[in-house]
């Protein structure tokens, strides 16, 4: 009730499962198109993909908005998109390819589970918000210190913002029984996480919350500044259609000096490249997955003789089964250091990186999710089998003034 009835523009609202977090919000994104006093309003309710909004919330939307169907409201099967009399609108969307949501205006939204969510997507929903002056519930289950965490602390404390949270424990939502049952069938990391809305507990399914929670631990995620007396190996992800993603390391005796990450989309090879310039960074290594050697139908040429051409001479990474590299990269992730401003979004990334949920049989499949984190773990896959480089000392040109009368 406090969500649906106190004075906020922005609220968090951290809830246990089976709280009933997407019924109010759902009511909310209803009631908000049914009173907005500007003319068309538009409202939106974003899962982390399509088909979860689908499955998770068409419906609810369709159950609450039954009753207006009467006075001239309709549902739109194909766009998820319910039409209220008042020629408000609600809408659902999936966060995978949200560059899509670009142009578009809102009077309200809610993001549901943005912790597992891109969080460059605030990025374009924030000025959808702007001139109409609309509002944000940002609603799920925590997943350690990541942009749900962030936005959570923010909540908290500045002016416009309401914060929620409902503990299994104390909103006797859900009987006692079933709690006991629960703490029997799970483990204390994911009971706190799913039942108690802890964000200290490690991220459920993880393939390196441990391995990143001890780097924490140790300090290891700091500054790290570049030496320029090391060469600088690069590990590559490719993408087609999606983000491209490459890791910047020395190798310092046993230690993995993460000194850097870069990460685009929607542009081409060149672009990379001309990034790496910039940096002036002396290069050892630029490592691959293996498809970068297969030609393209459209240029007959392979991404390999683009980079070439281009200046990067390419070393292609082993190629491994995904659990064998996987299990590298946890090896080396015990030697790692990381440059906390120039990899902070990389190493968020390794922390959520974690296996794909089965919801029907309520288990985890052996296959990694496939979402924004992947790019960032592929490329650190790339790195842990690829950059074979140790102790590398940069020989660079010197020039040297000899005296007169010297031999050098």
């Amino acid at each position: 009730m406090p969500l649906h009835t106190q004075p906020w523009r922005f609220a968090a609202a951290v809830c246990h499962r089976r709280a009933g977090k997407t019924v109010a919000c759902i009511n909310q994104l209803l009631k908000g198109a049914l009173t907005c006093d500007k003319p068309d309003p538009r409202f939106a309710y974003i899962a982390p993909t399509f088909t979860q909004a689908k499955d998770v919330a068409w419906e609810y939307l369709k159950r609450y908005a039954e009753p207006l169907f009467d006075y001239g409201g309709q549902a739109n099967e194909s766009e998820l998109r319910v039409d209220l009399p008042n020629k408000g609108r609600v809408r659902l969307y999936g966060a995978e390819n949200f560059d899509r949501l670009r142009g578009i205006y809102l009077d309200g939204v809610v993001l549901d589970e943005y912790a597992t969510m891109d969080p460059r997507i605030w990025e374009v929903v924030r000025p959808a918000l702007s001139d109409r002056q609309g509002w944000c519930i940002w609603i799920g289950t925590p997943k350690g210190h990541n942009a749900f965490y962030d936005v959570w602390q923010r909540a908290q404390t500045e002016d416009q913002w309401f914060a929620l949270k409902l503990q299994a424990s104390k909103t006797g939502l859900l009987p006692e029984s079933e709690l006991v049952q629960a703490r029997k069938d799970l483990t204390p990391e994911q009971y706190e996480q799913e039942y108690e809305c802890s964000f200290e507990a490690a991220v459920i399914g993880s393939y390196f919350g441990r391995e990143m929670e001890q780097a924490e631990k140790d300090a290891r995620v700091a500054r790290v500044p570049y030496d320029d007396s090391m060469l600088v190996h690069t590990a590559w992800d490719l993408g087609i259609g999606d983000s491209t993603v490459i890791w910047f390391v020395q190798r310092v005796g046993a230690e993995w000096r993460f000194i850097d990450c870069l990460e685009g989309s929607g542009v081409g090879l060149d672009w990379y490249v001309a990034e790496l310039q910039k940096r002036r960074y002396n290069y050892g290594q630029h490592v691959f997955p293996h498809d970068v050697a297969v030609k393209e139908l459209t240029t007959g040429k392979s991404r390999q003789e683009v980079l070439e051409r281009l200046g990067i001479q390419v070393t292609i990474a082993p190629k491994l089964r995904i659990e064998d590299g996987i299990q590298s990269v946890r090896n080396i992730l015990k030697m790692a250091w990381f440059d906390r401003d120039k990899c902070g979004r990389g190493v968020e990334a390794l922390k959520l990186y974690r296996r794909e949920f089965d919801e029907k049989l309520k288990t985890f499949k052996t296959n990694p999710l496939h979402d924004w984190t992947s790019h960032f773990a592929d490329a650190m896959r790339y790195a842990a089998i690829g950059v074979t480089g140790s102790n590398d000392v940069w020989h660079g040109v010197y020039t040297v003034q000899v005296p007169t009368g010297y031999i050098a």
